[in-house]
């Protein structure tokens, strides 16, 4: 059992692809494996996915895997020569000119972004380190001012923050590679360049139900669509990097917060993303300011705390999930975590299901129980228990390997596969056992108990039972 409750997330990549890498950084404390579909092969991800099982297998634990693909890259031509220089308050065009572009112009090979272009819209370029505002258009041509000039090369990205862009968030490689993970049988897939809730809706109609969506919230479109977004998704992830690229960085911090709130809201898992520990990439300790941000977001109640090119590509992979474990044991140590966590909860009693589990977090912190123990089919239950933020350990007790996989990335949650009940006893004695061998619980201390009866129902969450762990039950009696 991890004696935290925040997930963390691994990227994997050339820096923590071998089997003793992958199991190291699980026993340091990363929860889920991040497989990055911008980088590498299929046959790269497939030997990833083999080996977080067979770390999986070895130590007996449930692992969640995130796929996450690539999305739209929006990138310019190429240059004679390389590149070219842009003068700030000069002019440069954009347009479908295959030929190498120069210190005037260069093409643009996405003839989509012309027809939603306007003047006065801004275009960005490598990470917005240039930036361009469009005079003049039509369907083959920008022409823009530049306001802020610098080097361009071969390919860079291209972004365009002011306007809803007429593309699908699944490229014909992101339909390849969704289908291929899938298969391979992942847990979550993060979808890239979601601006609006159909592109959400279209991921899943790929899915089939394989695998759960994650929305990455990368572009301002998204930010104001939100609430439609999260509607129909399963999880999300705050790309903080994209987003500070194509809105203004001092309004980043203030989003985070508010996407956070709605997802605890409703009881959705949330990632906060992106440069968390960033200098580690090449340094064996991170910055202060690094230590805060980490900080901040678990105060804030994200479920999980995501590591990149951190874990990925640099040279303190073990190091990067190890500092990141003792953050997050430390703050949740403060008593300030507790009063701030509580004081942001948003009480959840207009269902069944959600007053039953309100009651369980109640009962458990007033009568000093142990544990909320969850029987759940589809993860639903445990999920409502995680929304609570209790400051019991909550485990999760489900038949389904695949729900016990997914529900690793979900705040607080110790997920443990147990044998298919038929009835509610089943799922007291599976609790009281469990309690006892992670040794949550012992001799006569107690534990309270949800599930819906009848068992194996999804959404059914409906009774609660307080059991001390030394009782002894028969799983075929009835009640």
């Amino acid at each position: 059992m991890r004696q935290r409750k925040v997930k963390i997330v691994a990227t994997l990549g050339p820096a923590s692809n071998t089997y003793d890498v992958i199991r190291n950084l699980k026993q340091e404390g990363a929860d889920v494996f991040r497989l990055n579909m911008s980088h590498g092969q299929q046959a790269d991800i497939a030997k990833l996915h083999g080996a977080i099982r067979e770390v999986e297998k070895d130590l007996g634990e449930p692992i969640c895997i995130l796929a996450d693909l690539q999305g739209p890259k929006l990138r310019c031509g190429e240059f004679d020569g390389g590149e070219a220089h842009l003068q700030a308050g000069g002019e440069f065009r954009f347009d479908l000119d295959t030929r190498a572009g120069d210190d005037t112009r260069v093409c643009l090979p996405h003839p989509e972004i012309f027809r939603a272009l306007h003047p006065g819209v801004s275009i960005l370029v490598n990470d917005g380190l240039l930036r361009l505002t469009v005079l003049d258009c039509a369907a083959d041509f920008a022409r823009c001012r530049v306001d802020v000039g610098g080097r361009i090369s071969n390919r860079k990205g291209v972004n365009v923050p002011d306007v809803v862009l007429p593309l699908a968030a699944l490229s014909e490689k992101d339909r390849k590679d969704l289908e291929f993970v899938c298969e391979l049988g992942v847990d979550w897939i993060a979808l890239s360049f979601v601006q609006r809730p159909e592109d959400v809706i279209e991921a899943q109609d790929l899915v089939k139900g394989r695998a759960r969506v994650l929305s990455k919230i990368e572009k301002p479109a998204a930010v104001a669509a939100f609430q439609d977004i999260l509607t129909q998704s399963e999880g999300i992830m705050v790309a903080r990097g994209d987003l500070g690229v194509e809105l203004p960085v001092q309004q980043v911090p203030s989003i985070q917060k508010r996407l956070v709130r709605e997802c605890r809201k409703v009881g959705k898992p949330v990632i906060v993303a992106t440069q968390m520990l960033e200098s580690m990439t090449s340094a064996p300790v991170p910055t202060r300011a690094e230590v805060s941000d980490v900080a901040a977001a678990i105060y804030e109640g994200a479920d999980a705390v995501m590591l990149s090119a951190e874990s990925a590509a640099g040279d303190f992979p073990i190091e990067a999930v190890r500092t990141m474990n003792d953050v997050a044991l430390e703050t949740e140590r403060d008593a300030g975590y507790r009063q701030t966590i509580e004081a942001s909860r948003v009480p959840c009693r207009d269902t069944i299901a959600g007053a039953t589990t309100a009651a369980a977090r109640e009962i458990a912190e007033t009568t000093e129980l142990k544990a909320i123990c969850c029987y759940t089919q589809s993860g639903y239950t445990a999920q409502l228990a995680s929304r609570e933020k209790p400051r019991v350990p909550i485990i999760a007790l489900t038949p389904n390997v695949e729900t016990a996989r997914h529900l690793g990335l979900v705040w607080g949650l110790t997920c443990v596969p147990v044998a298919r009940g038929s009835r509610f006893r089943d799922a007291v004695v599976s609790a009281v056992s469990t309690a006892r061998r992670i040794g949550v619980a012992q001799g006569d201390e107690k534990i309270v108990i949800t599930a819906g009866v009848p068992l194996n129902v999804k959404g059914g969450t409906n009774i609660l039972r307080i059991a001390p762990v030394n009782e002894t039950l028969e799983a075929s009696e009835d009640q």
